[in-house]
């Protein structure tokens, strides 16, 4: 019995088994092309008669080409050896056969067999992405939270079971699928071959020759029937035998084998913490773990070439970690690095950690006197590492960004709930989640709610600055103004989610709870907002100049156009004394025929109060909102003037338009460029600042930074634009582009938010300037 796929194979869910699985989806995909094509020609066939010797010829290519995709199939690789000189005629007779015999068959197996197999296909997708949603929930359910624990080893345990079935369906219609294709296809040209046969009476002699294949062919039919019968009942009993089997005991069957045939010791699924500074787990991080030849190594798929995690277990321990917040975690420590690894259970990790365990013994085993050698090295070097201070160091970066937030009065609990200890955030509103608020968060879109983790998230120090100018009593005090006027009651934890998520999207969605603010109450905010404005403006008006900084870092040998000719760019002279920067227009606050949310956004941005601005976009401000009395500004264009980086970020999270222009044909990138904010200009060009944009006298930012003098700025935007040439020379699938720019820019973006005194390279922009 030949069976293409392997039930038992199947069950494992191995990278072998998705290779298969794949192979045979192709060929039976490539399968129904050939057949379709095939009936489509004979089709033509049938109603083209007066052309049938052209079609005739295509019709017998179409034969030939489906021979050649099944060269490895010996009955069908017959017909390729088989040449057809027909005689080409017109006739009724042979074109009703041709109809029955390849039409009418051919399109029954395509439209019944090939139909199973697909939905076969789909429904081991659907649970194939079922499972994988099950394992990703089941490995990120809180070790102190035991009803998450179990609904999630309740739902793996199922989905499981269900995969299992659905599995093995899959495999016994691909592999009744592969065996009756043979037969069908062969039945079906043995009937054209016999309708050939009896409408060319004058090229009997021609037949004649054939008619000896023919009769093997037929006796071989014959046995293909019998033996396809036989092949099913066989798959049948075997697939009804594997499904009785007892499922209830879930886990996955793993057996150390130091003398595997194929030098597998150990094979299985494991997820693996990545091993950057962040340390972070992924959710698609589960990797094709086995030990063999002494080595610890991975693969996602069967194709890809394993990446060796450990080239030498003797030099390593291995260890169970139980002070992390996941399940199931140990952790393989080698002198130069450890990796830190999941199972799906506890029955798993421990025998994952025997297996490396008697891996370890194994190999000091077989080296003898060297094995005790390299076992004092790996216990000297794995207890330094285990008691040093390189990973709580690492650990503790990890943690500033969430001591930083936490450390804002009302942001130690939940905003919505009051959960204590909330490790999200949500980077748009400026508080701090719990898990559960954070999903639900999640679910309304980026355009109520943008959230990240505080704790396996990278945070730039803008998006720290804003968390904490915001923070949840800030927030609370806009949105929950009027919650008890209403009677509403706010959630607690360990209510259920239907009830926290309802609402939440009252509070955010429907903003029920927001007070929205009388005429008068408005007008004052606005004035109240301009005044404060004009007080920050003067009192930066004498500021001391200061020195210029150093340029920040390249590459040896090359400027910061990626050029090495440093003759061609001499470095451009900076002024002895740096006046302080001006707005290229005075900042006048006047009596505007109308008071909106919108103007208070306006104002609120120039004066750098982001409760102010929270306040205006919950009662409806619309964030690219234009002040047509005042060359039709936009909050971010004024948030620019305020010079104040956090106020541009917290605008940008909330959708603001990078590229919205003035009256003047200005966007943000040149009021930041007039005014020398080096800190703003990147921040633009970081989020898509068309950097060729010309203003109405045809400027571009690049222009009137070299006509400032501004150094920072000029290198800022030259290395913007020659990162982007090298995108567009790389084609649509480029990353990021040169390191050099990436480093740069990193450094710019912690100098403009942790020490923005450097940055003061700025000449006073004079627009008449030749």
């Amino acid at each position: 019995m030949k069976i293409t796929v392997d039930f038992e194979e199947c069950l494992k869910d191995s990278p072998r088994f998705r290779a298969t699985i794949e192979e045979v989806e192709g060929d039976v995909c490539e399968l129904e092309s050939k057949l379709d094509k095939l009936v489509k020609l004979c089709i033509g066939m049938i109603d083209a008669g007066k052309a049938y010797n052209a079609a005739n010829k295509q019709f017998v290519n179409g034969i030939r080409e489906l021979a050649q995709q099944s060269t490895r199939d010996e009955v069908i690789e017959v017909n390729r050896q088989t040449s057809f000189d027909l005689k080409h005629r017109k006739s009724p007779i042979l074109f009703d056969q041709a109809q029955r015999s390849i039409k009418t068959q051919l399109q029954t197996f395509v439209k019944d067999d090939l139909r199973k197999f697909k939905e076969a296909k789909k429904q081991f997708d659907k649970v194939s992405e079922e499972k994988e949603a099950a394992l990703i929930k089941n490995a990120q359910a809180p070790r102190n939270k035991q009803h998450e624990v179990e609904e999630a080893t309740n739902i793996l345990t199922a989905t499981r079971k269900c995969f299992r079935h659905i599995v093995l369906d899959y495999v016994l219609q691909i592999n009744v699928l592969q065996s009756k294709r043979r037969s069908e296809i062969l039945k079906s040209m043995l009937s054209f071959m016999y309708a050939h046969l009896t409408f060319f009476h004058q090229g009997y002699d021609l037949f004649s020759e054939l008619q000896p294949l023919m009769k093997q062919l037929g006796g071989q039919l014959d046995q293909l029937v019998v033996d396809a019968a036989k092949e099913k009942r066989d798959m049948e009993q075997k697939h009804s035998t594997i499904q009785q089997k007892d499922f209830s005991n879930d886990d996955t069957k793993l057996e150390y084998n130091v003398d595997a045939d194929n030098g597998i010791a150990m094979e299985g699924y494991l997820f693996k913490r990545a091993s950057n500074a962040f340390k972070t787990w992924n959710r698609y991080s589960w990797r094709w773990f086995s030990i063999q030849n002494n080595q610890l190594v991975y693969q996602k798929k069967f194709k890809d070439n394993p990446t060796v995690v450990v080239e030498d277990l003797r030099l390593c321990t291995v260890k169970h970690c139980e002070d992390i917040e996941r399940r199931f975690c140990f952790e393989v420590v080698s002198p130069t690095k450890s990796c830190m690894m999941q199972a799906d259970s506890e029955k798993l990790r421990q025998a994952w950690i025997k297996a490396v365990q008697n891996s370890i013994a194994t190999a000091f085993r077989d080296k003898g006197d060297d094995g005790e050698k390299l076992d004092r090295k790996s216990s000297t070097s794995t207890g330094s590492l285990d008691s040093g201070g390189e990973l709580k160091e690492r650990s503790l970066k990890g943690e500033s960004a969430l001591q930083k937030v936490l450390a804002i009065p009302g942001n130690a609990c939940c905003c919505d709930c009051g959960q204590p200890d909330p490790r999200w955030a949500s980077i748009n509103l400026g508080i701090t989640l719990c898990i559960q608020c954070s999903g639900i968060h999640r679910s309304l879109g980026v355009h109520f709610s943008k959230v990240r983790s505080l704790t396996l998230d990278t945070w730039e120090p803008e998006l720290l600055k804003l968390m904490c100018e915001l923070g949840n009593g800030v927030i609370n005090q806009i949105y929950e103004a009027r919650r008890e006027e209403l009677g509403a009651r706010k959630p607690q934890p360990g209510d259920p989610r239907h009830e926290v998520e309802a609402y939440i999207k009252a509070k955010y969605v429907d903003r029920r709870f927001v007070r929205q603010p009388s005429d008068e109450e408005l007008r004052n905010k606005v004035v109240s907002l301009s005044k404060q404005e004009k007080r920050l403006s003067s009192s930066s008006e004498h500021l001391p100049p200061r020195p210029p900084p150093p340029t920040p870092k390249l590459r040896p040998g090359s400027n910061a156009s990626g050029q090495t000719d440093a003759a061609e760019s001499p470095p451009m002279p900076m002024p002895a004394t740096l006046p302080p920067p001006s707005p290229c227009k005075e900042v006048v606050f006047y009596e505007p025929k109308e008071y909106s949310p919108g103007l208070q956004l306006y104002w609120a941005s120039c004066a750098r109060s982001l409760p102010d601005m929270a306040e205006a976009l919950a009662h409806g401000a619309e964030v690219n909102w234009v002040n047509t009395e005042d060359d039709k500004r936009t909050p971010l264009i004024m948030a620019v003037q305020g010079g104040s980086l956090v106020t541009c970020e917290f605008l940008l999270q909330n959708s603001a338009n990078v590229n919205q222009q003035d009256a003047q044909g200005r966007g943000p990138l040149h009021h930041a460029t007039m005014l020398g904010h080096t800190g703003q200009v990147c921040l633009f060009l970081k989020r898509g600042a068309n950097q060729n944009a010309a203003d109405i006298d045809e400027k571009t930012p690049l222009t009137i930074a070299v006509e400032a003098a501004n150094a920072d700025i000029v290198t800022l935007l030259r290395l913007a634009k020659m990162n982007e040439e090298m995108r567009e020379a790389e084609g649509p699938y480029s990353q990021s582009g040169d390191e050099t720019y990436q480093d740069i820019f990193q450094d710019f973006t912690h100098m403009a938010s942790n020490d923005p005194d450097k940055l003061n390279r700025y000449q006073q922009y004079d627009p008449q300037r030749p």
